[in-house]
């Protein structure tokens, strides 16, 4: 995707802020009770998505988000398509409260290309 400047600006001061993960370092988390959040719209979720993940979508995580996770100490683990709106999202919730929050590096490319599990159509 040809992401424009504006986008990619504040998607670069989101990084600065949050952690990011590998692949493989996020199975090993969400083996271990992490949290794995698909943040990406609802078409893309339902075409598939990484195994075990819950879908809380960008648009309206920082609106959902305490409902669904209410301890903010959560491990969470969230990707998007390549790993730009996961970073914009990770930063919201730290923005929230949220102290355990990581970016998987990459995003669904990067889940797909390590071979790690999927469900759903692809």
């Amino acid at each position: 995707m040809d992401h424009t400047p504006g986008f990619l600006k504040i998607v670069d001061e989101a990084r600065r802020n949050v952690r990011e993960i590998s692949v493989a370092d996020a199975q090993a988390r969400q083996a271990a009770g992490a949290r794995l959040v698909d943040v990406r719209e609802d078409t893309e979720y339902a075409a598939g998505h990484a195994a075990g993940a819950e879908h809380i979508g960008k648009g309206v995580i920082e609106r959902d988000v305490e409902r669904k996770v209410p301890d903010a100490g959560a491990e969470l683990l969230l990707y998007c398509g390549g790993g730009f709106r996961s970073a914009l999202a990770a930063d919201a919730l730290q923005r929230m409260g949220y102290t355990n929050v990581w970016s998987v590096a990459g995003g669904w490319r990067a889940w797909q290309e390590a071979g790690a599990p999927v469900e759903g159509p692809r």
